[in-house]
């Protein structure tokens, strides 16, 4: 290699292998569950990819991850690539270099599995949860922390950034007149790692700040809970643009069901009626022609998705406002 080009040789030594990282997500009686590998933190499932065995990356998550976990996974989706460094090892160790690929997962089913491995993803994201209105722990905890974190000289050494903390704050948390994004679960988590009040933030070599009275939600192991903030931001993006929720539910539903899964997933309340109209009108869903009594009320219609829908149009979501 010669010219402008052989500064970019590697490292002498350098190795680097490429993991599979499944967020798997299911959603059972209003609570978004994601599934875990248990330890002194839980983790996603994870495992490293083999060229020789697995012809595509895909092929080679689906395989481990029915091997490791006994799930066969429904709906597979690429995130993104995680490869900062120290993520697996600690800084100066001589192991391989893990870079990981990122997926979300979505079944219906958590008797697949050990049922003690699906945990509650708001455990995870306790601020991410406003169905029954503002959290408390915002005002109550992080809020203030991020105050004094803004208020912090930055670090000389740090990165230079196009938004100062305050900014970035702001626009993460809804703050100064801003709108709550829910959309924006992997920037507020970005936001806590940096102001230190995550657990994996003191875990990478980070110090601990004088506000950081309490670490905020419950840690995971390496940078698992940035992948999954990471999914958590695709899945409440994409079921407005695409019919990814029905990926959730069972054959058959009810409405109230379906709006259930949509609120545990986007971490808001939807206004019923609103719900119900624009999913009917936008054709997403036809009744069954049978009803169910397991509601505890009146027997309940049951509908099913229409699949004709993802030929009709470009965009068939679930396009209603979150309040």
């Amino acid at each position: 290699m010669t010219g402008s080009h052989a500064s970019h040789r590697l490292s002498a030594g350098t190795a680097i292998e490429i993991g599979l990282n499944a967020a798997i997500v299911a959603v059972e009686s209003g609570i978004p569950r994601v599934y875990t590998v248990p330890g002194d933190e839980p983790a996603l499932p994870f495992g490293p990819f083999d060229p020789v065995r697995h012809r595509t990356l895909e092929i080679g998550l689906r395989d481990w991850v029915e091997e490791q976990t006994g799930l066969e996974l429904d709906y597979v989706e690429q995130l993104y690539t995680f490869g900062d460094r120290g993520r697996h090892t600690a800084p100066g160790l001589a192991e391989p270099h893990v870079v990981s690929v990122g997926y979300l997962a979505l079944t219906r089913l958590l008797e697949r599995g050990a049922r003690e491995n699906w945990l509650a993803w708001y455990d995870f994201f306790p601020y991410e949860d406003w169905r029954d209105g503002r959290p408390e722990i915002l005002d109550r905890e992080i809020l203030p922390a991020l105050d004094a974190f803004v208020a912090e000289p930055p670090s000389p050494d740090g990165p230079v950034r196009a938004l100062d903390r305050a900014e970035r704050v702001r626009l993460a948390f809804g703050t100064g007149g801003s709108p709550w994004d829910e959309e924006k679960a992997l920037e507020r988590y970005e936001v806590l790692y940096e102001a230190g009040l995550v657990t994996e933030s003191v875990a990478d070599g980070r110090p601990l700040r004088p506000y950081a009275s309490r670490m905020i939600g419950r840690a995971m192991r390496h940078d698992h809970r940035r992948i999954l903030a990471t999914a958590i931001s695709r899945l409440r993006a994409k079921i407005k643009y695409r019919p990814v929720v029905f990926e959730l539910m069972p054959p058959n539903f009810t409405l109230t069901a379906l709006q259930g899964t949509v609120e545990a997933i986007s971490g808001r309340h939807l206004h019923k009626q609103n719900f119900r109209r624009l999913v009917e009108t936008g054709a997403l869903v036809e009744p069954t022609g049978a009803s169910t009594d397991r509601t505890g009320g009146r027997p309940a219609q049951l509908f099913r998705f229409r699949r004709e829908v993802l030929r009709e149009r470009p965009a068939p979501g679930v396009r209603v406002g979150l309040r």
